[in-house]
């Protein structure tokens, strides 16, 4: 079976392969033709050639009923994982008789699922056929297929060939971005910026034109870092400035450690922690910016997503980005496995660590400047993120 399987699949992309009917018909031509050698009797004959026959146009006419079949994809709208792909072909007939009974298959890499086949009953001449069918995604990626097989027994189902079609496809499936109520991680970082001021040593303005616009009274889910406490000492109440964003001092980095080593399920969580922290952050009107090894730095919500749905562990560090380490200014929330890393980190920095099943980490972490937050495994990570943060 081994070897059969091989040879059976060059035949039908190549050329033709009996089907079991045609093996079958094939037995019994043969046999007709060896009792009408030993007979010599006339209707054996006839019976034999009739049934060679119809093997020969049944060998000829479906590697020539593909011949004229054209496949084109349209393009994929990314999704977030768990989401279902769209995915839409278009198989054209453009020769001047119908095309019957074919056999669709799109072959998929094996880490996004099964090829998935469809069969087609008829395409008119100089028609097309519109096929669309949903596929299911459990991993952030990317990924790319090239090949669209047509198959067909027409017209009489006696032997079966495949045809490759080259059609390119480019799925972008995003990682999952947490719903985050609330996030000390990130406001606290951004109460720090306010008081540093800018480096000039002015405070901090915050406001969407240069200036604050207004105060009015806190709405649940307005950031704390926006309340303006004097004003809201004075009146008894929360008070915040209305349509605020930093428009001094420095930007929030979610550097994503994607040079180092890393289990598979952590770095996976940590992907779906940095797509998360980032855009917390810009609901809460910061600038923010994401680094990994490879892009650098990046920023705007397409190209985040789509450099987490790229991204690995042990990347090559960009050669355009390699002085990064050495940018003092800037802090960080660093997202890391590696204990060890969190000596480098700037003044004001947070780090969220994922504790190595192989190795302690705890001992790593005592006593560190900076707060941050030590991922449990065996905890949801949504909560840990909202939780208070630990020096």
């Amino acid at each position: 079976m081994k070897i059969i399987k091989p040879i059976t699949n060059w035949l039908e992309t190549h050329a033709i392969a009996p089907a079991h009917s045609g093996w079958v018909l094939g037995g019994i031509a043969i046999c007709f033709f060896g009792a009408a050698v030993n007979t010599m009797a006339g209707w054996l004959y006839a019976i034999s050639g009739i049934s060679f026959a119809l093997l020969g146009i049944a060998a000829f006419l479906p590697p020539r009923s593909l011949v004229g079949l054209l496949v084109k994809r349209r393009p994929m709208q990314p999704v977030s994982a768990g989401d279902d792909l769209t995915v839409e072909l278009e198989i054209c007939n453009q020769t001047q008789h119908p095309v019957s009974l074919f056999q669709v298959e799109d072959i998929l890499p094996f880490v996004l699922g099964k090829p998935v086949k469809t069969v087609i009953e008829t395409i008119n001449r100089q028609s097309s056929y519109r096929w669309v069918y949903y596929q299911p995604t459990s991993q952030r990626g990317i990924y790319r297929w090239h090949t669209v097989e047509l198959g067909t027994g027409e017209p009489l189902g006696l032997f079966w060939c495949r045809r490759q079609r080259h059609c390119a496809a480019t799925a972008i499936v995003y990682p999952t971005v947490l719903p985050l109520a609330t996030c000390p991680l990130v406001d606290e970082m951004g109460q720090e910026e306010s008081r540093r001021g800018d480096p000039r040593g002015r405070p901090l303005q915050t406001a969407t034109s240069g200036l604050v616009r207004s105060l009015r009274p806190y709405r649940m889910g307005d950031p704390t870092r926006l309340i303006h406490w004097r004003t809201s000492a004075r009146y008894g109440e929360f008070r915040v400035r209305e349509l605020e964003i930093v428009t001094g001092g420095q930007d929030i980095i979610i550097a994503l450690d994607s040079a180092g080593n890393w289990e598979t399920d952590n770095f996976e969580q940590a992907v779906i922690a940095a797509a998360s922290l980032y855009f917390y952050a810009q609901r809460q009107q910061m600038q923010v910016q994401l680094w990994t090894a490879s892009t650098g730095l990046v920023k705007g919500d397409r190209v985040v997503l789509e450099t987490l749905a790229a991204t690995t562990y042990q990347e090559e560090i960009s050669t355009s980005d390699r002085n990064f380490a050495e940018r003092q200014s800037q802090a960080l929330i660093w997202l890391t496995q590696n204990p060890l890393s969190l000596t480098s980190l700037t003044q004001g920095s947070r780090w969220v660590l994922w504790q190595n099943l192989t190795s302690p980490t705890e001992e790593a972490v005592v006593n560190r400047d900076y707060p941050g937050i030590v991922v449990q495994n065996e905890q949801e990570l949504q909560p840990q993120l909202q939780k208070s943060l630990r020096l």
